[in-house]
């Protein structure tokens, strides 16, 4: 899969972390690092040549849930700094924790990166390379890296409960206290961990910590946890480990093993950042006396420098918007939600679904920006970018969504009973290249409901009893009046055609008038389905002050109206967006819209913002 995003036309505005980038470029970082093609130890890269990428970046999702908006902030940016700056983004999964990641989310995020724009294969130095790479295929590296921390001194087998070694860890003011088993002998330590590999222990009967300072003022570098013993499936490795690493163990080796240069992640990681670069550390350093293996090689440093250097950025906040995988998933089991790909989520196949286009969301996450201070941007920010992007690409055309009759009682006297006018219109008004649309007018068509009042507001210039109004495309017709039915709802609207007005005819604009509205032909006219999407929630922070979010749940978020449209779009495809002109954005429904069969629609914006006005 490559990468089809081409780099930007116009300049883009600077960040820290683009002055990073620069800075070290300029400085020749990494001017010699070596890269052997593919992840590996220190002794594997030095065979290989010079490393062709000048920088390498990576997305590292848990493949636990469906990406979503916020992590469109931070595959835009991983991927768009390594194509700006002639390097390499790689696609890799932190799968490093089986009870919780399965096949089916592996899948649903490959899709969505490719899906956005950007791949992750490249062609450097005279090689095609695809960057594809998964945590559990370092598992053997990981626990040689274990290892090589319990043979310098540098971890051990801590034998305690849970509950136990957190009471230990002491409090932010408070310094924490030395686990009994933290002065074992590094060979006890070593044949304690083997047995755990090998499968002599309940799973949580104990952990391999890293032996760093329980007086650290940074709780996180109080002996963390490092290994853990949980039987689980894994979706890769399948039943072969029954040890597995902890994340923050796990995620700088698989960076340096891949030779990342700048690992980017949001703030939540910086307290974690002193364990990093204590880690790479360790590895990168030779034990004295050196360590033999039993087949009697010396084992060296298993990292070399240059190291990867770990910066934080802010991570998307996004009013009317809950992030949490967990919590996405919560909706999805209990139902609040069809799916994990509901056009009200923010999962990136939701907007997806919703008619978000992948142009849409990279021009949004340009927009905001790349900073260290974390700030909430407001949900019609995205509403923007996706208008600025549809406006000139999305076809037009006419709809009615809650549709009553209009009958034009002189039809037969001007034309006759049978005729019916071919009508045209453009595509898109500034895009003649996308050609016209045609559609039929005769005696009968739908209009809006609230085109019509029998008792006009002040400066309501629609139809109402007396009032001419402009057929968009067609006549200028003078409304008679309404019939209703038993309960007084009103049934059908009438109105007589104005001769000689026709639009584009000569005269057309003699009679002037104050308002045109939208319609649809009764004889070719398609019925569809059109579900009306708003925001999920009621409140822009719906979690602020601990709240419970489901407590502002939106009950309007979806309503299903039974509308009809153009029949330009009775065979549109799958996926394809539209504007219904005075009604806003619509897409054909990527599942259940049927070209020729079933019209389906989604409202993907207002033409507008209207929220809470």
């Amino acid at each position: 899969m490559s990468d089809h995003r081409t780099p930007p036309t116009t300049p883009i505005p600077s960040n820290f972390l683009r002055n990073i980038i620069e800075r070290d470029l300029q400085q020749g970082l990494y001017a010699t690092k070596h890269h052997a093609g593919s992840p590996g130890d220190a002794r594997h890269h030095a065979a290989g040549p010079l490393d062709p990428a000048r920088i390498r970046t990576r997305f590292p999702p848990e493949p636990n849930g469906y990406l979503h908006i916020g992590h469109a902030k931070s595959i835009c940016l991983n991927f768009g700094l390594a194509r700006d700056y002639g390097g390499v983004c790689h696609m890799r999964f932190d799968d490093t924790n089986p009870e919780k990641e399965s096949q089916e989310f592996v899948d649903s995020i490959l899709d969505a990166v490719s899906w956005l724009g950007f791949g992750w294969h490249s062609e450097l130095g005279g090689q095609s390379q695809d960057h594809l790479y998964f945590a559990s295929n370092y598992f053997d590296t990981m626990y040689a890296a274990a290892e090589f921390l319990i043979q310098g001194g540098h971890a051990y087998v801590d034998e305690q409960t849970p509950e136990q070694i957190r009471a230990g860890r002491g409090t932010l003011t408070e310094a924490g206290t030395d686990s009994p088993y933290r002065n074992r002998s590094r060979a006890e330590n070593l044949a304690r961990f083997r047995a755990m590999r090998d499968g002599a222990f309940e799973d949580g009967a104990m952990v391999l910590r890293a032996r760093i300072d329980m007086a650290a003022p940074n709780i996180n570098l109080r002996d963390p946890a490092i290994y853990r013993i949980r039987r689980a499936h894994h979706h890769n490795t399948g039943n072969r480990w029954c040890i597995y690493p902890m994340y923050t163990f796990a995620h700088p080796i698989e960076d340096a093993l891949e030779g990342i240069t700048h690992s980017i992640c949001t703030l939540e990681f910086e307290d974690q950042r002193p364990f990093y670069d204590w880690l790479l550390t360790r590895l990168s350093e030779s034990i004295t006396p050196p360590i033999t293996t039993p087949e009697g090689t010396e084992l060296p440093a298993l990292l070399t420098a240059p190291l990867p250097r770990q910066y934080e950025f802010a991570r998307l906040n996004l009013s009317y918007v809950v992030t949490s995988k967990r919590k996405l998933k919560a909706l999805v089991d209990d139902g609040h939600v069809q799916g994990w790909d509901d056009p009200r989520l923010p999962t990136l196949v939701g907007l997806r679904r919703r008619g978000y286009t992948p142009e849409s969301i990279q021009l949004f996450c340009e927009r905001i920006g790349v900073s260290k201070a974390d700030s909430w941007i407001d949900y019609s920010s995205l509403e923007i970018a996706l208008r600025d992007d549809l406006d000139a690409k999305a076809a037009r055309c006419m709809a009615v969504l809650d549709p009553v009759e209009l009958v034009l009682g002189n039809w037969a006297e001007i034309y006759s009973a049978e005729h019916r006018e071919p009508c045209s219109a453009p595509s898109h008004p500034s895009h003649p290249e996308m050609g016209q649309r045609a559609f039929t007018l005769g005696p009968r068509l739908w209009i809006e409901r609230d085109d019509f009042m029998e008792a006009p507001s002040k400066g309501y210039h629609r139809l109402y009893p007396g009032n001419k109004v402009r057929l968009k495309y067609g006549f200028v017709v003078e409304c008679t009046g309404c019939e209703k039915d038993a309960s007084g709802q009103i049934v059908r609207v009438l109105a007589n055609i104005v001769p000689d007005t026709r639009s584009g005819t000569p005269g057309a604009e003699n009679i002037k008038v104050k308002g045109v509205i939208t319609w649809v032909g009764a004889d070719d006219g398609v019925a569809a389905e059109v579900r009306l999407f708003d925001r999920l929630y009621t409140q822009a922070q719906p979690e602020a002050g601990g709240a419970d979010h489901l407590a502002s749940l939106n009950p309007n978020s979806k309503r299903v109206v039974q509308g009809w449209v153009e029949p330009s779009l009775a065979q549109a495809p799958a996926g394809s967006a539209f504007q219904f002109e005075r009604l806003g954005y619509f897409v054909a429904d990527r599942l259940d819209h049927q070209p020729g069969l079933k019209a389906v629609f989604n409202r993907t914006t207002t033409l507008r913002d209207s929220w809470g006005k």
